[in-house]
């Protein structure tokens, strides 16, 4: 069984599946550290053409594993959790995120590791590209000045020369890019339930979401 949330940067879709696994005994996936992962390893590999980089993905090992709310990502064994949620990496992020090829890949390691077992996961083309047939779809959103926010919070804390105004240009550029690119853009998937959280608690969020889901599904 798969549970999705879609939703554009900073949106708290990460930090809201986290949760939802804790209180419904989930295991979470984040499809968004698996674009980070390739991202962190392309930017260690000194930025090579991105054309090569592509056609040697297979061999880059791309591996994840959960462990209820806990998600750990491997690049050729090297667990790299730790180093994927950078700023220089948040930076280029996109230029790998948006690729085709590399979206063919990561939608393969996530439709694998979801072939038992209960996920909720959260991306921004989960319910229309990844995994159309899914159990439940969201679709979280939040003005962009809440979701910069949110995101400088979270940076802040693990990098002291981060801005927020650095924070929210790059949140208006995920957005174009997100809603533009070629490959899958982000979009609401037409069944997916649209939870707008501006102004809303973390708790009122997840209280909504998990009333939700138990209302619609036997987990």
């Amino acid at each position: 069984m798969i549970i999705v949330i879609d939703g554009p940067a900073g949106s708290g879709k990460s930090s809201t599946a986290k949760e939802l696994a804790n209180r419904l005994n989930l295991k979470f996936l984040d499809s968004g550290a698996l674009y980070r992962a390739l991202t962190y390893k392309w930017l260690e590999a000194g930025k090579p053409e991105k054309q090569l980089f592509f056609k040697n993905l297979p061999s880059v090992n791309l591996k994840a594993s959960s462990d209820g709310d806990q998600f750990s990502v491997e690049i050729g064994g090297e667990d790299v959790t730790g180093f994927i949620r950078t700023g220089r990496v948040s930076e280029h992020v996109s230029e790998i995120a948006t690729a085709k090829q590399a979206r063919s890949y990561v939608n393969s390691v996530m439709r694998d590791m979801v072939k038992h077992d209960t996920f909720i996961a959260d991306g921004r083309d989960l319910g229309t590209a990844v995994f159309p047939d899914a159990d439940l779809k969201f679709y979280m959103d939040a003005s962009i000045e809440e979701r910069a926010s949110r995101r400088f919070e979270e940076m802040k804390s693990k990098q002291n020369d981060v801005s927020y105004s650095e924070v929210l240009e790059n949140v208006k550029m995920r957005d174009h890019t997100d809603q533009n690119r070629k490959a899958d853009p982000l979009r609401k998937a037409e069944d997916a339930i649209r939870i707008d959280t501006t102004g809303k608690t973390f708790e009122e969020q997840v209280d909504e979401m998990s009333a939700i889901i138990k209302s619609k599904l036997t987990i």
